[in-house]
């Protein structure tokens, strides 16, 4: 049935919202917010509309679905949910879910100077965010260096009897153990919240006059503590060859296509120091416009992420109809927030330093693809493959003498691993300890769907492992009438040395070892050895799990009462197991049938 638009439009609230246009199958094309949904979703069905890829998005609506907010700020909020749990076809996607660090200030007696990832809260004063842990531990470790600020857990630091080796090295004064009073701990944690908030030349101005008040008292031991720090808070200034003495929170977005690629770079600057940068290549761009991918990420990320006091745009975000960027992120952030070009030299300076380090990232990204291409060509040449390797799947078992056996798959596609595709299997009902089997149950898993005409199948399937490994997940592949994917083993040379590996064929063709430098082998190394944590990480969380489970709470019938009754008479879940039946049932509230059933249950 064909989308009548003139019919929806006219029941469609001039309220703000969110809209999720839907083709045909009900797949979600696109989630947007408008300040006013009428206007904005009739924009989409003019008969001019800005770019071929909007116009072949609206040719496919089939329905239009919409939720109304109160403010546009909500909307926008709303919209960033939808785009990352719906990830639409025509949405440009920033992939940027990871939490922004933090320097923390505890608000103890003698405050702690740290890292945190995390929802800031009331707690504590909380500085940044920074665009890196790099960042944030450069800043620690000059923080330590100037004013000397504990970084040790309280637990910790309430237990010192002697002062740490930090305390040695003049990167703490040593509060833990009274070398320092509190006035003066106090005195430095204040000195720190300054230079973090860009107060710079004012914590130098306290410095100064403070050595000058101890060389005037004689003081002079205190007065050289005081002139090492300003000779440190100067070498710092001295360091940020790009910064302002205005003490400003600023980020700068820039976007550029070049190459073929489209990239946004968002580089930050808190307490006017620069931080650094973080490039990001959006998934979806298509042909949409810089402009359009700074309006993306604009919406995108301060929907998530605290704005600074004013952001530098290059170029300016395209502005949809009836939105402005600057008043809804006023509206989020609760005060104004500027969305300008660069226009003093300093800024100016950010902005090329962003424009650079994006080209670089760009060049970068190229490389590693035409890097990964070459790889791949390679890995296909030497296997002699008709056809080009897309998808390569990876296949570990990771156990520790039979216990609590996990299996992995993972995925290479796209020139990198596609970690959402990752999967892992318990392994149940084979002999402790016998990979074989293990491998064969992993392999019958994950190719049962593949083989019913579900999900994807590799180009190539790996197989960590020798000869043994390799023929039984072969066999598991015929049983399913996949025999014909092509398969490889890869066992471990002597020493288990990298480089060393023999790649080992279900077929009567022989082994192959490929030299240490070869391209394809590096491949092969990469997948193997992200298979291998994959599967030791799964492997040791269920171990983990089934240690700090006891078998008592399996038992049947045995509720909380009776499982304490048996801790207490036997002392313990070895006791337990020593016990006979007749020990068992000489427990209160344990019957003779129960014992037994126990007994049973235990061995």
């Amino acid at each position: 049935m064909t989308f009548d638009a003139r019919e929806f439009l006219a029941s469609l609230t001039e309220l703000p919202g969110v809209y999720r246009m839907l083709d045909a199958g009900g797949a979600v094309l696109y989630v947007g917010k408008a300040k006013n949904l009428r206007k904005r979703v009739s924009s989409y069905f003019r008969e001019n509309l800005a770019s071929p890829r909007i116009a072949h998005m609206v040719s496919q609506i089939a329905a239009v679905e919409t939720t109304s907010t109160r403010t546009e700020a909500e909307a926008l909020l709303l919209e960033n949910n939808l785009i990352k749990s719906l990830s639409p076809r025509y949405n440009i996607l920033f992939r940027d879910d990871k939490s922004y660090p933090y320097i923390v200030l505890t608000r103890e007696e003698f405050p702690r100077l740290g890292f945190f990832r995390g929802n800031p809260d009331r707690k504590a004063d909380y500085f940044g965010p920074y665009p890196s842990s790099w960042a944030i531990r450069d800043s620690i470790h000059l923080l330590q260096k100037m004013f000397r600020l504990r970084t040790c857990e309280d637990s910790v630091f309430a237990n010192r009897s002697r002062p740490c080796l930090l305390y040695q090295i003049k990167r703490c004064s040593g509060p833990c153990v009274g070398h320092v009073s509190p006035e003066a701990y106090a005195a430095d944690v204040q000195l720190a919240s300054m230079f973090l908030l860009g107060r710079q030349q004012e914590v130098t101005g306290r410095l100064t006059k403070a050595m000058e008040a101890a060389s005037a008292r004689l003081a002079f031991e205190q007065a050289a503590v005081y002139r090492d720090q300003i000779q440190s808070l100067r070498q710092v200034q001295e360091k940020q060859y790009v910064s302002s003495s205005k003490g400003e929170d600023i980020d700068i977005i820039v976007a550029l296509r070049e190459s073929g690629q489209l990239c946004v770079n968002l580089a930050m600057v808190r307490g006017g120091r620069h931080l650094g940068d973080r490039p990001q290549f959006p998934v979806n761009a298509g042909d949409c416009s810089p402009a359009e991918a700074v309006a993306a990420f604009i919406r995108q990320h301060y929907a998530a992420h605290p704005a600074p006091a004013r952001i530098i745009a290059l170029p300016l975000p395209e502005q949809e109809e009836g939105g402005d960027v600057g008043q809804l992120l006023a509206e989020l952030a609760g005060r104004a927030v500027p969305v300008s070009e660069a226009r003093s030299v300093l800024h100016r300076a950010w902005a090329d330093m962003a424009v650079h380090n994006g080209r670089l990232a760009i060049v970068a990204r190229n490389q590693a693809s035409a890097q990964q291409e070459q790889r791949l060509l390679a890995l296909q040449q030497v296997l002699a493959l008709p056809d080009a390797i897309r998808r390569i799947e990876c296949f570990d078992v990771s156990h520790t003498q039979g216990e609590a056996a996990v299996a992995s798959c993972v995925v290479y596609q796209g020139n990198g691993m596609k970690k959402a595709d990752y999967r892992r299997f318990n392994i149940r009902n084979i002999e402790p300890g016998d990979d074989y089997a293990a491998m064969r149950q992993a392999v019958s898993r994950r190719y049962e769907r593949v083989a019913g005409g579900e999900g994807m199948a590799p180009d190539l399937i790996l197989i960590d492992g020798g000869k043994g490994q390799v023929t039984c997940a072969h066999a598991a592949l015929a049983e399913l009438g996949l025999g014909q994917l092509a398969m490889i083993g890869v066992a471990k040379g002597e020493g288990r040395k990298p480089g060393l590996e023999t790649l080992v064929f279900p077929e009567a063709r022989k082994p192959l070892q490929l030299p240490a430098e070869h391209p394809a082998l590096h491949l092969i190394q990469e997948i193997r050895d992200e298979a291998h944590r994959f599967a030791i990480t799964g492997h040791r969380a269920r171990r983990g799990k089934a240690r700090r489970t006891s078998k008592l709470e399996d038992l049947p019938g045995i509720g909380a009462a009776r499982r304490k009754a048996l801790v207490a008479r036997f002392g313990g879940l070895a006791g337990v197991l020593a016990a006979s039946p007749d020990q068992l049932a000489e427990v209160s509230g344990i019957s003779r049938e129960q014992a037994e059933k126990i007994f049973a249950a235990l061995h």
